[in-house]
């Protein structure tokens, strides 16, 4: 997924979308209990609210529209936030820079699509071959990787918070099969993020382009292939017109959390009481967009299939090549950054006692019960 929208064309499916973690608070504890309403009696605090994600994206942007309605309803309407989709206050990339600017008290967006300042931020977010979105919250939350990320988003001035979560996202539309690792070499593709350079190790001929050119570029041609999100997000963005290869997962972003960033200044000018109705709502929105999607995904798909697509599965090989490629950017990655090594090596050792536990357990059971019979 990344920032950038398609503009709004006849076709009611192919409207304009942009997608683009659960995150630690720098310097802020984030209770799961409900919060305190502070009732008549508070100031009246009105924050403005610029998402890196459009209004048509019901499932990520209309969580946001939620949380904000929460705050307002549990304050009596004396702390209100106003939220706004990407390009309507800052544009899309620039939701981080508006927060710790203090442009904009707050900010919905993903961390990873701020790499260019720390490589670091990616964690928040994720990284290929990671955290199933289980996984990704139980490290920031109890697995110590909100203390490791928070002197780094201390340094941009902000406060995060969880803001939701897409799921384990598909690998992707391709207009012809890949059946081996050895396809890959020569096929031009669109994907972002780390996913990019993992690709391009593999031989891809790596495309960036906004989310309004996609759809173009498949049908033409100029990309043999695309990622975007998932089948509830994909269907409407029409991709399945021009690509009948369905391909999963999505390894390079196994489970995706969005931020909430806030401005650390507005933050702790806020009274107690406010700061713990925003993280409550916060997180209670966090968990709903999973939801949402865990809720129309299987339907999309369902739908998709009844149109033609061909859902596949990346080959041992191919997956095999990527997970290599991908432990090697990282490796390299820590290698120049003291602080990136610092954080790889906590978080590594967290994934492989939470892919024992789940390969055990969870794995067990889906292996018999999501197979069929």
């Amino acid at each position: 997924m990344d920032e950038a929208t398609r503009p709004p064309s006849g076709a009611a499916t192919r409207r304009g979308l942009l997608v683009g973690t659960a995150a630690a608070a720098a310097g802020c504890a984030r209770p799961d209990s409900a919060p305190a309403v502070h009732g008549t009696g508070g100031p009246r605090i009105r924050w403005r609210l610029a998402s890196s994600f459009p209004e048509s994206l019901d499932a990520m942007y209309g969580t946001a529209k939620l949380m904000c309605d929460e705050v307002a309803a549990a304050t009596d309407g004396r702390f209100t936030i106003r939220p706004f989709p990407a390009g309507k206050l800052v544009p899309a990339l620039g939701v981080l820079d508006s927060v710790q600017k203090g442009s904009t008290e707050m900010g919905q967006s993903a961390s990873y699509y701020y790499t260019g300042k720390s490589n670091v931020l990616a964690f928040e977010t994720c990284v290929p071959f990671g955290l199933t979105p289980r996984q990704q919250t139980a490290w920031l939350d109890e697995g110590g990787g909100a203390e490791l990320l928070a002197p780094i988003l201390a340094d941009f001035g902000v406060v995060s918070l969880p803001a939701g979560n897409t799921g384990t996202q598909m690998g992707g539309w391709f207009r012809r099969r890949v059946d081996s690792l050895a396809d890959l070499s020569g096929l031009k593709m669109r994907i972002p993020g780390l996913g990019s350079k993992v690709m391009a190790e593999l031989g891809v001929a790596v495309k960036s382009l906004p989310g309004g050119e996609i759809y173009t570029a498949l049908e033409l041609g100029a990309i043999d292939a695309t990622e975007w999100v998932g089948p509830y997000d994909d269907q409407r963005m029409g991709f399945h017109e021009v690509a009948q290869n369905y391909y999963c997962p999505g390894w390079w972003e196994p489970g995706p959390h969005l931020s909430y960033y806030v401005n650390r200044g507005d933050w702790e000018a806020l009274p107690e009481s406010y700061r713990a109705v925003l993280r409550g709502a916060a997180r209670r929105a966090a968990v709903g967009m999973q939801a949402r999607y865990d809720a129309r995904n299987p339907k999309a798909l369902r739908e998709l299939v009844e149109k033609g697509v061909q859902v596949r599965t990346f080959s041992d090989d191919l997956m095999a090549g990527a997970r290599d490629a991908s432990e090697q950017l990282l490796s390299d990655q820590a290698a120049a950054d003291p602080t990136y090594a610092k954080v790889l090596e906590q978080w590594r050792k967290f994934r492989d006692e939470s892919f024992a536990w789940f390969g055990a357990a969870e794995l067990g059971y889906a292996r018999y019960a999501f197979g069929g019979r």
